[in-house]
């Protein structure tokens, strides 16, 4: 292969009818594989069928788990998963299997009623924006969406958000928070820096009601041993005398049992409060038998351990895929960058302008199911068209092997269609 860049419209024609013919035989085989959506495999949900074994039902303060009360989750969950925050029990509620939940709750929180430091409900503030660092996970996107509010693009960096552009938005008093994934970004795979942190601690706001929503999906799915990690940003924002603002997630979703595990959220004294009292008419008390087995599971094989076998079964996988981009796309020229992460669930591979769409097309024409192009950015539309989610984790080695290669010929096809239309 040579730089596609470089060649003149005869050569370009040729790779193009040798492409073609290429793509057409993948067509031939009849594919059915779906990389859609980062889902465990189910080798890595089976790591975790002996929760189905523990039966201890109550908690170290004698609580009865099958039984109602305990809003905030049952003790033993509010101090493993306070750990894992980095907050302590008081400040940590844990819920149900879905972290995504209790994100949407805290949202409708602010829309519907308001915090204690709102002036009014955000639904009453007319306008009302929120702040997407792009590409990004769709479904933040769509909660926000969901409520009406405008969704501005942030782009995303490999030290975070781009932070001139947070802090200068932030002055608008209609924008009224912030998403971010801030180790192991779906689906770069950035870690927010210390400097980011301090920046979004720090950091004036028109509204005093501001909202980071951040979601430590990934903060111990690490794929090598040189773990990545970032400040905490509720310590961080007390420090800078916005305690309120952080508002911290994480789940055992990609830990245990994607369906069935514990979502749990760490935030402020005057957040906890208000939360609960938000809470309170809809439920006593989340599945507390759950939160406790899963507590009691992690604790008996232990959580480094438990996700050093995750990062086996993963780790050949995204090394598969970034084997194949790079055999087939890397010495094409300029036509396509993808990022190497070192955690997470995803790769993030950016095409020439105006080709991902076509990619994403093929593929799917020839059977292979991608996340749709565009996904990753505020109501679905990438500026650029350029950007495609790969999530290596739910295939088969050898079905990624085989999508992989056909992501790389649409590529390459899509890329010199791009280049004879110029």
């Amino acid at each position: 292969m040579s730089d596609y860049l470089a060649m003149d419209k005869a050569t370009l024609a040729a790779e193009r009818d040798q492409l073609q013919a290429a793509y057409e035989a993948f067509a031939q085989k009849g594919l059915k594989l779906d990389m859609s959506r980062g889902k465990p495999a189910p080798q890595q949900l089976d790591l975790s069928m002996d929760l189905l074994k523990i039966e201890d039902y109550k908690d170290a303060d004698g609580m009865d788990t099958r039984n109602y009360g305990g809003l905030e989750g049952c003790s033993e969950a509010r101090a493993y998963f306070g750990e894992m925050l980095g907050t302590p029990p008081e400040k940590t509620l844990v819920a149900g299997n879905s972290s995504l939940n209790m994100m949407y709750h805290v949202i409708d929180l602010g829309y519907r009623k308001g915090f204690s430091d709102s002036p009014k409900p955000w639904k009453d503030c007319g306008t009302i924006k929120f702040l997407c660092p792009s590409p990004g996970y769709d479904r933040h996107f769509r909660i926000t969406e969901d409520f009406g509010f405008e969704l501005v693009l942030v782009d995303m960096t490999p030290e975070g958000p781009d932070m001139d552009q947070v802090e200068k938005l932030a002055q608008d008093e209609a924008v009224k928070g912030l998403w971010c994934v801030p180790v192991y970004s779906n689906p770069d795979g950035y870690t927010c820096s210390a400097a980011t942190v301090e920046r979004l601690a720090k950091m004036k706001t028109a509204a005093p009601d501001f909202r980071i929503m951040w979601d430590n999906a990934y903060g111990v799915h690490h794929l090598t041993d040189a773990h990545e990690g970032c400040p905490n940003l509720l310590a961080a924002c007390e420090a800078a005398g916005n305690p309120n603002r952080a508002v911290m997630f994480c789940s055992t979703s990609k830990i245990t049992f994607a369906g069935g595990g514990v979502g749990a959220v760490g935030l402020s004294d005057g957040n906890m409060a208000d939360l609960k009292k938000y809470l309170f008419p809809m439920t006593i008390s989340y599945d507390k038998t759950n939160q406790l087995r899963h507590v009691r599971f992690l604790q008996k094989v232990g959580l480094e351990q438990l996700m050093k076998k995750h990062a086996g079964l993963l780790k050949p996988k995204f090394d598969a895929v970034a084997e194949t981009l790079q055999a087939e796309l890397g010495s094409c020229g300029e036509i396509a960058r993808w990022t190497k992460p070192k955690g997470g669930y995803f790769i993030s591979l950016y095409l020439m302008e105006g080709c991902a769409s076509r990619v994403v097309a093929l593929c799917k024409q020839a059977g292979v199911v991608l996340t749709g192009a565009g996904a990753a950015y505020p109501y679905g539309k990438d500026p650029k068209d350029s950007h495609i989610r790969i999530a290596p984790s739910f295939p088969t080695s050898e079905e990624l092997k085989q999508a992989a290669e056909l992501l790389c010929i649409a590529a390459r096809l899509a890329s010199v269609e791009k280049l004879l239309a110029s």
